[in-house]
């Protein structure tokens, strides 16, 4: 298992407010799994670095691998979506971050979320008729959206692996690299 993603290149999107431990341990997950992982984000290229959110704090910096702006879906294998409320909120006011996350998906790759993460997936045209789960608070977007909310720890429905909260990581990381190696 630890080389089942051994070349796959990861796109991981995120603006500020991503919380931090939805992005950092999918992400630890996925290298120890072989993959490379790119952290794509809208923020100012001359800053270059993104904002995590942790415990209702701002944390620590991450550097931006690639600018949304340079971004070509075609380049990677599947998507990481963390969630944090002001992530996925600020992300869908980003037509480019849209688009990029559409063409993930019509391209029928892979894409993991998690918490307020399936807020993007909406703005994608991407949840209806699927099963997912979320942060509680997005379950009528999402149904209005045209999804089967469940409230489950991980639910895996064709290309989407979605899940509802930092507890449940380890079970959403096993998804998200099955689902990524096939």
């Amino acid at each position: 298992m630890s080389q089942s993603l051994k070349g796959k290149k990861i796109a991981i999107l995120v603006a500020n407010g991503f919380e931090e431990v939805e992005m950092t341990k999918p992400r630890e997950a996925l290298k120890n799994a072989g993959a490379i992982t790119h952290i794509i984000s809208p923020v100012i290229p001359e800053k270059n670095k993104v904002l995590s959110w942790h415990n209702h704090n701002w944390s620590n910096t991450y550097n931006v691998d690639v600018h949304l702006e340079e971004a070509d879906h075609s380049d990677y294998d599947a998507l990481l979506l963390p969630g944090g409320v002001m992530n996925p909120d600020t992300l869908r006011l980003y037509s480019k971050a849209i688009d990029f996350i559409k063409k993930i998906g019509n391209a029928n790759k892979p894409i993991a979320a998690i918490c307020h993460g399936p807020w993007t997936l909406i703005n994608a045209e991407l949840v209806k008729g699927k099963t997912v789960t979320s942060w509680p608070s997005l379950q009528i977007d999402l149904h209005n959206a045209g999804a089967n909310w469940v409230d489950q720890k991980v639910v895996v429905d064709g290309q989407l692996v979605t899940s509802r909260k930092p507890d449940d990581i380890p079970a959403f990381n096993d998804a998200m690299i099955e689902l990524f190696a096939k």
